[in-house]
């Protein structure tokens, strides 16, 4: 024990002074990015520096003092900025980060080359991360695995560099008038045809050919292997409209329709058509009620305008009135809600065309289509200059509220899984009477662990979530920070219930996806008759203790360093098989599948001697409440059946089940039910039998001595 936490410790000295080596204090990485500078720590209008070069100067700062946002560990991702004085960033380093996903499972070059793309971004720019083909958009490529550390990130820079921009504009005290007052919607309007809208602006397109969408998808594991023959071919015709200006909205749906649409919406609604004629659905085929239309979205200057299922409204061609209005073959009134969109000013509509890539994954990429209302039908005041105070930054949308959002159909699918979860494990005294229905339910719901769970949600629990829910109780605990992955959230949760109510064997037999995917491969080896080999249960009662040891090690390290004990975690195989999908270096896939092999003849190995994350949840299942698994006094005395078909060896031969290494397959309830197999039952329908048998003969014995009585003498 004493030598296992020294070569932890040990271990550990060596990968922080490494650590200590690679990352430089800010002052000694601004003198490299400006060696023939004076650069001079300021206060005011920020904390940062000053670096001065001749008649330029530049300003670089760390972003914590105005974009303090919490990441996926509950703590924020520490940068340093370099901007000239017209808020250009010049300059980028992450100094710290705390992402598991960074640490254990993504090398750090990716984390970097992600963070260089926004060099040369100014501080009112819109960025997207992902395909965009607008020269307004500054894209950059996202980081696999990584979504959510990849979203705060570009959060955090970008809120960062307009804060610091609209400090030092403060401090150089720029003053300016009271903000202008809204524009006003001219209501005259003239019956004009559907040719003389779109002359007037007032209907933009967006019109894609096959060679467009192809180009943009260039590059890309999207890409068509064989080009489209004729690129010319249209892919999409899409147009829209806003419909609030009459001159638009009543000649294209008729004045009693105009008149019951602006009755329903607030002053402040902006409904917009949209019709297209096209294979491809702006309205996407996977929306689903209470979500977010994914296909179609507005934008005016950085901000993003979503649709929800409550701000749709489907519309019939007939339901046009505009005269030669073409036929279109999807149609929609999208609705932007409480002043979102302003038309006075210029927005886009944006159009996302999705490809699918493999079983699981997909490609997108983005067309937009600028729209400015003619000035013809706005009554505008005289434009003033927004005062200092009007640049302060509003309030955004909490982060973890936007992911949620993004991942609703993922929610749903989830929140689903879990509650056919709870109805099995509710009904499971029915379901092990029915043994065939039973089998064929269990491995249905491992491979939607394995697939869902595992491979597309990327939602595999590992031993580093706990250390950091530990470390975040101790060091200022966030909420926001664990909502940030709305599929992990809603796992632990349900994990933790599961764990007061059942012990850890719901986590371990049914949702782990590393789990899932060692007993599929074990159950097809039974069935191509590999041979299985059985631990003697002294030796496994003892390799049982090896993932208590290896937890404990990993904890002692943690208390040193959260992120040498996250690298160290690498023992799990799980970010490699499932977050990474066996994509990374070959050593690290040479373990994973080493495990996978090894289930091939013993039945989850890995989980059974080696997981830390199965030793953690152990822990605090020990208060569970109920025990739900029956057995009988004769299990073990004499009665060895279950023990000996157990396949992870959980049950001892006294007959006891050890709920510490239980997975809760129930296949010794599929037994204790079976009158045919359970040896107390077989024995009990024995002596029932034995006993109906005799008394039949006995009956028949009366029957036979009354049939030969003689008739004389039964007179007497």
């Amino acid at each position: 024990m004493s030598l296992f936490f020294r070569l932890f410790s040990l271990w550990g000295l060596c990968v922080s002074l490494v650590l200590a080596a690679e990352s430089p204090v800010p002052e000694q990485r601004l003198a490299d990015w400006y060696p023939d500078s004076t650069i001079s720590a300021i206060e005011q209008p920020f904390a940062g520096w000053q670096i001065t070069s001749g008649d330029s100067t530049r300003y670089a700062f760390l972003t914590r003092q105005f974009a303090d946002i919490s990441a996926y560990s509950g703590k924020p991702v520490e940068m340093l900025l370099a901007m000239d004085e017209q808020g250009r960033l010049e300059h980028s380093l992450v100094v710290e980060h705390h992402e598991p996903i960074l640490l254990i499972g993504i090398p750090e070059s990716k984390l970097t080359a992600f963070v260089s793309q926004y060099e040369g971004v100014g501080f009112n720019e819109r960025v997207q991360v992902g395909l965009s083909r607008r020269d307004d958009i500054h894209s950059v490529d996202g980081v696999t695995g990584a979504t959510v550390t990849v979203m705060v990130i570009n959060q955090t820079v970008m809120r960062a560099l307009r804060a610091a921009h609209q400090a030092l504009a403060q401090g150089q005290r720029v003053t300016a008038a009271p903000a202008a007052e809204a524009a006003i919607l001219i209501t005259d309007w003239q019956p004009r045809s559907w040719q003389t809208l779109k002359e007037q602006q007032l209907i933009r397109s967006l019109v894609l050919t096959e060679g467009e969408v192809e180009s943009a998808f260039a590059g890309t594991r999207a890409a068509s292997h064989k080009p489209s023959e004729n690129p010319d071919t249209a892919f999409m015709d899409l147009y829209f409209a806003p419909l609030r200006p009459a001159e638009a909205g009543i000649n294209l749906l008729g004045q009693t329709r105009y008149d019951k649409l602006l009755a329903d919406l607030g002053p402040n609604d902006q409904p917009i058509l949209v019709v297209a004629n096209s294979d491809y659905s702006f309205r996407g085929n996977g929306f689903v009620r209470g979500g977010i239309f994914d296909r179609v979205r507005a934008w005016q200057g950085p901000e993003e305008i979503a649709f929800r299922d409550m701000d749709y409204y489907r519309l019939a061609p007939s339901d046009l009135k505009a005269e030669n209005t073409p036929r279109f073959g999807e149609l929609a009134i999208f609705i932007a809600r409480d002043g979102a969109l302003d038309l006075s000013q210029p927005w886009q509509f944006e159009l996302m065309v999705r490809r699918q890539v493999g079983a699981l994954d997909s490609e997108f990429a983005s067309f937009y289509a600028d729209y400015r209302l003619p000035e013809a039908y706005l009554s505008l005041p005289a434009p003033e200059v927004p005062s200092a105070s009007d640049l302060a930054l509003e309030e955004e949308t909490p982060l973890w509220i936007s992911l949620w959002q993004m991942k609703q159909v993922q929610i749903v699918v989830l929140l689903t899984g879990l509650a056919v979860l709870m109805i099995i494990l509710f009904l499971q005294d029915w379901l092990v009477q029915h043994p065939a229905l039973m089998h064929r339910v269990r491995i249905g719901y491992l491979c939607f662990t394995l697939f869902f769970i595992g491979w597309y949600s990327l939602a595999q629990l590992s031993v580093v979530n706990v250390f950091t829910f530990l470390h975040a109780l101790f060091s200022g605990f966030q909420w926001s920070s664990f909502l940030l992955d709305p599929m992990m959230f809603i796992l632990w949760s349900f994990v933790a219930l599961t764990l007061l109510l059942w012990g850890r064997g719901i986590f371990c037999g049914w949702l782990c996806p590393f789990g899932a995917l060692q007993e599929l491969v074990n159950e097809a080896a039974r069935k191509l008759k590999i041979k299985q080999f059985t631990v003697p249960f002294a030796v496994h009662e003892r390799l049982w203790a090896l993932k208590y040891l290896i937890l404990l090690g990993l904890f002692g390290l943690s208390l040193q360093s959260l992120a040498l004990a996250e690298q160290a975690a690498e023992v799990e195989p799980f970010k490699t098989a499932m977050t990474l999908r066996f994509m990374r270096e070959w050593g690290y896939v040479a373990y994973a599948l080493s495990w996978v092999v090894i289930s091939l003849f013993l039945r989850k190995a890995y989980c059974r001697y080696v997981c830390p994350l199965g030793a953690a949840l152990a822990v605090p299942a020990r208060l569970r409440l109920f025990d739900w698994l029956k057995r009988r006094h004769e299990c073990g005395n004499p009665c060895q059946l279950c023990a000996k078909e157990c396949e992870v060896q959980a049950i001892h031969p006294d007959g006891r089940i050890n709920a510490n290494e239980c997975h809760y397959c129930l296949d010794c309830q599929i037994t204790y039910f079976n009158e045919r197999k359970c040896p107390p039952l077989v024995m009990k329908a024995k002596n029932r039998r034995r006993r109906e048998l005799e008394r039949e003969a006995a009956r028949i014995k009366v029957t036979n001595v009354g049939a030969t009585t003689p008739q004389g003498e039964s007179n007497e």
